[in-house]
């Protein structure tokens, strides 16, 4: 699932604040002063909205449908080559899960464009290329770090990679080992144990956000199948090329026409991915897994909106207040700094535009905490439904919104990075300046009715890993308690 925009939106944090406060100055010059300001507690320190103006790439379709973005920036001798693949692990055959992951893993490396594995590598160390080449769930990935005077040698190399993977068998097999073997130590970390089955319980086990690898379906992977997946998958019509740095546009249009311009079109497949079924998300789900483990790890929550929702400006908001804002969010001040109960504490809003989102809360406590704390998250839960936010509360999390929106154009690449994710998604180029502009206007009533509309204390989703008789006891308050026995993996 893809989180970029909305790990954005959370991260409130203090520390996010004052940083903006730096911005401000450096981006506008100046700022009121006043004889007593060394006095003053930065905290209640009040600035205008920082106002920033990115630079605007230039968009250009090669003649094959490949789409590049194109900015120059010659503050070094530097050249960064990004792409994003219209690929992904929803296409996995349900008896090859993991094959997507495995064929951008060999696509790197494996050798390509007519070179080996080996000769890929020794030249890229020769003049410093770093390539990484990835597929996940929902696209695939491809990156290029180049000297400006090895740029042409760097991209032939980039293309031969993408294009005409060599898939050695014998990088094939040592990919499959690592693989397997990291399949194998999966059971080992209770907080990696807890997200994956806190996924599968919110969208079941088959579904393409949950599903995962196993030793079997990575045994069963060949070169044919990782040669097939590229060829059906992969293809100039289905990717959207950033390229920033040190280059004169001419010269670099001319390259990528030399490199990709006689690859040709193919069908490119669609990104749909299946909604769970509205019976399955009303109920509510109580499970734990019995590891050996100091502490309880608690993941609390549901399925939510889509980024599309109207209602996911107000409702970001709602998560930042209860639990993603780190130190000033309730949970945090309620759970950890008022009660005691648990160091880690918080909440997460995760949306994407092909998939439903998630909304959780997480904690690590004591098992004799664990009724607790969950109690507290359910009691945040209802008070976020019944009763307004402060407006100190919305003040300060607008604020680090609309003054945080800087640090997504804080570099070239960054800045066409986003215009890649957006267009990928299907979204307008100015998403972001339109979320900003609805948070500025957002009132206490647009948050208490999102909070409403989508927080759901009666379709909780309660997963906890931890040890001992005793965690089913604590669990029995919230519903019918079953537990989930982990399979040994290999």
């Amino acid at each position: 699932m893809k989180r970029g925009r909305a790990s954005w939106i959370s991260m409130r944090s203090e520390v996010a604040r004052l940083l903006a406060v730096v911005v401000l100055l450096l981006v506008s010059g100046s700022v009121a002063y006043s004889a007593d300001l060394e006095a003053e507690d930065p905290r209640t320190m009040m600035f205008e909205p920082v106002e920033f103006s990115p630079p605007e790439p230039e968009r250009v379709v090669l003649d094959n449908g490949l789409v590049v973005y194109l900015l120059e920036d010659h503050e070094l001798p530097l050249v960064t080559f990004t792409a994003t693949m219209r690929t992904g692990g929803w296409l996995d055959p349900a008896d090859k899960v993991g094959l997507a992951a495995m064929t951008g893993a060999v696509m790197r490396t494996g050798g390509g464009g007519g070179l080996s594995a080996e000769q890929v590598d020794a030249e890229l160390e020769q003049f410093a290329g770093d390539v990484h080449i990835g597929i996940g769930r929902q696209s695939g990935s491809a990156s290029l770090d180049v000297l400006s005077k090895d740029l042409n040698r760097g991209l032939e190399i980039f293309a031969g990679l993408i294009r005409s993977p060599a898939f050695e068998p014998a990088r094939l097999e040592l990919a499959k080992l690592q693989a397997i073997e990291s399949i194998r130590r999966r059971q080992d970390n209770p907080g990696s144990i807890v997200s994956r089955e806190f996924t599968k319980a919110l969208y079941g086990a088959e579904h393409p956000t949950a599903r995962e690898s196993s030793v079997d379906s990575i045994k069963r992977l060949t070169r044919q199948d990782l040669v097939a997946f590229h060829r059906n998958t992969i293809h100039p019509n289905g990717m959207l090329l950033g390229v920033t740095g040190d280059f004169t546009k001419d010269e670099m249009l001319a390259s990528l026409r030399k490199t990709f311009g006689d690859w040709q079109k193919g069908t490119v497949p669609e990104l749909k991915i299946p909604d769970v079924s509205e019976s399955d998300r009303s109920q509510s789900v109580v499970r734990f897994i019995n590891k050996d483990t100091s502490q309880t790890h608690l993941r609390v929550g549901h399925l939510s909106i889509k980024e599309s929702d109207p209602d996911y400006v107000a409702l970001a908001i709602v998560n930042d207040i209860l639990g993603g804002s780190s130190f000033r969010s309730r949970l945090f001040n309620d759970v950890r700094t008022k009660r005691g109960l648990a160091y880690s504490v918080g909440s997460r809003l995760m949306t994407g535009m092909h998939d439903q989102g998630v909304w959780l809360m997480r904690a690590e406590t004591k098992l004799t905490s664990t009724q607790d704390v969950i109690e507290r998250f359910v009691a945040n839960m209802e008070r976020m439904r019944e009763e307004p936010v402060t407006d100190a509360e919305l003040a300060e999390a607008k604020e680090a919104y609309v003054n945080s929106f800087v640090f997504s154009f804080a570099s070239p690449s960054a800045i066409v990075s986003r215009l890649i994710e957006l267009e990928y998604d299907g979204l307008p180029k100015d998403f972001l300046q339109q979320l900003r502009a609805q948070v500025i206007t957002l009132t206490k009533e647009d948050v208490l009715a999102a909070a409403k509309r989508h927080l759901h204390p009666h379709r909780l989703r309660i997963i906890a890993v931890g040890s001992g008789d005793a965690l089913p006891k604590a669990l029995s308050a919230f519903g019918d308690v079953k537990e989930i026995k982990l399979s040994p993996e290999g």
